[in-house]
């Protein structure tokens, strides 16, 4: 696991990217959540889409839900960033979509858009 904290509009963010699956359940979640802010005092996390277990991605298992609570209770945005065309899924879609029209959970395609959704900069 790889973090860097990246600064932008005077708003840290923690930008992790990692190889192996970091959060594979609630537990892992809360793990991740509670390390990043000791580490590097963040409230903003933005993490690679191949971080998290793929059963995430698959909205009848209610993993996602469940996960992305543990961080609204935390008051942490969180935001995965990667190449989401593999989900064809109708309602993981929608859940995307509305995701990114909230404040506190986002789905980007980069890095960047990552930070930018983050630290509240719209183009």
């Amino acid at each position: 696991m790889k973090t860097e904290v990246v600064k932008k509009n005077n708003v840290s963010v923690a930008v992790i990217h990692s190889d192996e699956h970091l959060i594979t359940d609630v537990q892992s979640a809360l793990d991740l959540i509670m390390s990043v802010k000791y580490e590097t005092g963040c409230k903003n996390i933005a993490v690679n889409k191949e971080a998290i277990v793929d059963d995430f991605f698959i909205l009848s298992t209610c993993m996602a839900g469940e996960i992305l609570q543990k961080f609204i209770n935390y008051g942490v945005k969180f935001a995965i960033y990667g190449d989401f065309s593999q989900y064809t899924s109708k309602p993981l879609r929608d859940f995307m979509y509305e995701s990114n029209r909230g404040k506190d959970i986002f789905f980007q395609p980069s890095v960047s858009r990552a930070v930018d959704k983050l630290s509240g900069y719209s183009k």
